[in-house]
């Protein structure tokens, strides 16, 4: 695609309308002439640590002391403080329409055309030129994730047609090939490929390679930025997928990560949040309930225990938001198919005073019940999209909204084919053995409805694993021998950890909401 403006006549791309105003492009301030300065020495240095403190710390403070609602300074006019270095105003680009679109609007189709065309740019410096060079973990991912976002930022407001003027539908029609799902998904999928990550996870299981213990660094002097942008690819392929509502390649796509195991997605607080939010929400959806539950459970204990640390850092709220909605997953799986042995107390507890009210009506299967479901599942799901372009044609009509209704219907349509099942298993919970004609009349069916209702609820509590193996997701399983159904639960057992653990935390708690006390 070609770029949507020419960067060799020093023209930088138009902000958004209401900071034109004020903004001067080609005005570097003093404190970005020096933030840029060393920047670019310390990335030709691969002094990592220096990266990373300016990259979190000097362009976030630089941003809100400068550019709260202004563009940063055009990559035209910071080039002559970094020897006009192609690869480092690529990054310094980057950077900057990350900007403006986390603090400016109203952004058009052309500015987000022109990120992607840097995007475009950058990815294939990486995927076919020499790039020498160590970046930040944490800058590696926030890429990825921006690009992602940025996609799906693209798709929602393509999507919303009906008061667009004449000059957007125009620029909708000029920048049709930006932001195309097949380039987005083919770019990740060129940077896994390129960088061999899959082989190398899978060397590094045979004791042949050191990609986790390093952190994914090169301390050989070599780059890490293809490797670690290959395997956060990984993750963001996984995110696409799930909005597009493909889970089974979604998780394909994760596969050579173990979950079970510290990786490099888990050094990044995002990217370990991104990971088990998509990861759980593909398996919610796919009714595989105990694997989705397990590692919701781990996440928001892990959560619970160090958000104290993250207070300070940019994606605080975010992991605040993303904790409430995994919550709500949680409620979902629990209602669905409770798994109370594989939930911490501490997480339990949360959990309890957060949804206690709506998992008891999630019992019921009434539309009080169907209202709660609703509910959770449309806060806490992600922004699906629909990624074929709109026709411009009138009348123009919002269907931004479509795919979210689509998944909605479908997963509605699960949870009523369920509706019996709760019933089933109160009942079966009460006995060790029960008669199919006595059951049969609990419920108030004859008994070949019975016997549907009981293969139904085998088939509903099973689920196909990612290695095709059908597994249980029910706390408790049952056989019929003749005309007698006999009960086999699982008792869970008591973890007196955790309840010291509980009341660490409760004291932590108390003792941080003490310091704060200003004593006259």
């Amino acid at each position: 695609m070609a770029a949507p403006y020419d960067r060799e006549d020093g023209m930088a791309p138009a902000p958004p309308q209401h900071a034109q105003d004020a903004y001067d492009p080609n005005y570097v301030p003093d404190s970005v002439k020096t933030f840029v300065v060393h920047l670019y020495r310390h990335i030709r240095d691969k002094n990592v640590y220096e990266i990373h403190q300016m990259y979190e710390g000097g362009f976030q403070r630089l941003s809100d002391r400068l550019f709260r609602d202004a563009p940063w300074p055009s990559a035209e006019a910071v080039a002559p403080y970094c020897d006009g270095d192609h690869v480092f105003l690529l990054l310094y680009r980057e950077l900057w329409y990350r900007h403006a679109h986390a603090r400016l609007s109203p952004l058009t189709a052309a500015h987000r055309a022109e990120s992607w065309t840097n995007y475009c740019d950058l990815f294939s410096v990486v995927l076919h030129g020499v790039v020498n060079m160590q970046l930040p973990n944490q800058w590696l991912w926030d890429m990825v994730d921006e690009f992602v976002y940025q996609f799906q930022s693209f798709c929602q407001y393509r999507a919303k047609l009906k008061n667009k003027t004449e000059d957007e539908l125009q620029q909708l029609k000029q920048f049709d090939k930006a932001w195309n799902v097949y380039g987005v998904l083919n770019y990740l999928q060129a940077l896994v490929e390129k960088s061999m990550i899959t082989q190398i996870l899978e060397r590094e299981k045979e004791g042949l390679e050191q990609f986790t213990a390093t952190d994914g660094y090169d301390y050989e002097g070599g780059s890490n930025v293809l490797k670690v942008l290959g395997y956060y690819s990984m993750i963001g392929l996984l995110r696409i997928h799930c909005l597009l509502g493909d889970y089974h390649t979604g998780l394909k796509c994760l596969a050579p990560i173990d979950l079970n195991q510290q990786g490099v997605y888990t050094i990044v607080i995002g990217s370990h949040i991104s990971t088990i939010y998509h990861y759980g929400f593909a398996n919610l959806m796919l009714r595989r309930y105990v694997d989705a539950t397990r590692e919701f459970n781990k996440i928001l204990l892990y959560i619970l225990k160090y958000k104290q640390y993250h207070q300070k850092s940019p994606q605080y709220d975010q992991i605040l938001k993303k904790n409430e909605q995994m919550y709500a997953l949680l409620a979902i799986c629990l209602s669905l198919c409770p798994q109370n042995k594989l939930i911490d107390e501490n997480v339990s507890t949360q959990l309890k005073e957060k949804y206690n009210d709506k998992m008891t009506k999630m019992q019921r299967y009434d539309d009080e019940a169907y209202a709660a479901y609703d509910e959770l599942f449309s806060y806490a799901c992600p922004k699906f999209i629909t990624p074929s372009p709109p026709v411009l044609d009138q009348p123009l009509t919002n269907y931004n909204q479509d795919a979210y209704r689509l998944q909605l219907k479908l997963f509605l349509y699960e949870v009523k084919q369920q509706q019996l099942l709760s019933g089933i298993r109160s009942y079966l919970k009460l006995y060790s053995t029960i008669t199919i004609g006595k059951l049969a009349q609990y419920m108030e069916v004859d008994e070949a409805t019975l016997r549907s209702i009981l293969m139904t609820y085998k088939h509903k509590m099973h689920a196909v694993d990612s290695d095709g193996k059908i597994v249980s997701s029910a706390d408790f399983d049952f056989y019929i021998v003749e005309d007698i159904i006999h009960v086999v639960e699982s008792k869970p057992t008591k973890s007196h950890g955790d309840y010291f653990l509980r009341q660490i935390l409760k004291f932590e708690e108390m003792i941080g909401e003490l310091e704060k006390v200003q004593l006259d």
